[in-house]
């Protein structure tokens, strides 16, 4: 926050500026400022600051005679702020949250639900990404003499199951070794960090056996590579984009709805926000026009955040509206959802094991 460059009383009008706006959706002048209840300047006050904010980048005057709109300057001043208050108790709709239910499915849709509801944006929430978990098991058994199940089990206890046909004939021995050098080799490594140079010991110390090595780990590769293509994403609240008239124009309405419905271009936003995601501000961005990653939300601003159910099971929450979105209801939101879910996920799992222990 740039506060060497604003004063409390520049940043007392910008605030105010902008939540006025984005109530109302039209430029605002120093008068209406003036008649807010708790402020205290005059009208020729105000407006000599509103000049000095337009002259720093913070304010927009579309037209002569008209009052002022925020720039994208002046809503990432607004954003960092709320982003730098302590966290607000997470009450309000905790009782709308997720109810207790068996698939996760229904779950990820109900919230999208929520959110588009809440926020009176559009949402996104894909499924859980699992090519960053950890392997903790591989077991090779024999079908036929010449075909091998491999079984892979990684954290959050995803399996993929494959059979594969050998060229060679292992024995009982053979199979144990491999058994065994797959496992203290690869067990605890995220799969998304076995390398060439990890490959390559892997098959040095196979000796004879280096094709069926290939063979396994091209088979783990492939079983990954599917379960990324095939991440489910929610959506919900499109139609809400009509409701703002910066955004309903026909033809800027249509590619952000498109947007929306083409799975792969979504994958694409969250591949992109994540590959700059942080650990600040509990991992929440926020990209601003201009900032967003995706050219048909230059219009937008979107809001992601990344979600943990534990066991190495992640996906990101997104959110989308103008540019003048209550930024702090959003915040919100998205806080309330990532908590609940992370908590709800968490304490089944806990429930379930000790529910396990009893019997």
């Amino acid at each position: 926050m740039e506060l060497g460059e604003l004063d409390e009383r520049k940043v007392t009008i910008l605030n105010a500026l902008i939540k006025n706006y984005m109530e109302t959706g039209e430029p605002v002048g120093s008068r209406t400022i003036s008649k807010l209840p708790d402020c205290k300047l005059s009208s020729a006050t105000i407006r000599n600051e509103m000049c000095d904010l337009e002259e720093m980048g913070y304010l927009i005057q579309p037209h002569t005679s008209a009052g002022r709109i925020p720039s994208d300057k002046g809503y990432r001043f607004y954003v960092n702020e709320i982003l730098e208050e302590k966290e607000t108790e997470v009450s309000e709709f905790k009782e709308l949250m997720i109810k207790r239910v068996d698939r996760m499915e229904l779950v990820l849709k109900q919230m999208a639900r929520l959110i588009a509801s809440n926020t009176n944006y559009a949402a996104m929430i894909s499924g859980p990404d699992f090519h960053q978990n950890k392997i903790k098991l591989i077991q090779l058994s024999r079908v036929e003499i010449h075909k091998l199940l491999v079984v892979t089990v990684v954290e959050g206890n995803i399996i993929s199951n494959k059979i594969i046909t050998v060229a060679e004939v292992l024995s009982d021995q053979d199979i144990l070794n491999l058994n065994i050098l797959l496992n203290t080799t690869l067990n605890g490594l995220p799969v998304n960090e076995i390398n060439l140079g990890m490959i390559g010991k892997l098959k040095a110390d196979a000796g004879k056996h280096h094709e069926v090595i290939d063979q396994i780990l091209n088979e783990i590769s492939e079983a990954v590579k599917a379960d990324d293509e095939d991440l489910p994403i929610y959506t919900s609240g499109t139609t809400n984009f009509f409701k703002y008239p910066e955004l309903a124009d026909g033809e800027k309405a249509s590619k952000l709805i498109n947007t929306f419905e083409e799975k792969d271009k979504l994958k694409e936003i969250l591949d992109d926000v994540n590959e700059t995601a942080n650990e600040e501000h509990d991992g929440i961005q926020v990209f601003i026009g201009d900032e967003s990653p995706v050219p048909n939300m230059k219009d937008c601003s979107l809001v992601t955040a990344n979600y943990d159910l534990g066991n190495g099971m992640r996906g990101t929450i997104g959110i989308v509206g103008p540019k003048r979105m209550d930024y702090e209801k959003v915040l919100h939101t998205i806080r309330t959802v990532m908590n609940q879910l992370d908590n709800t996920f968490k304490s089944e799992r806990k429930d379930d094991t000790s529910d396990g222990g009893k019997e």
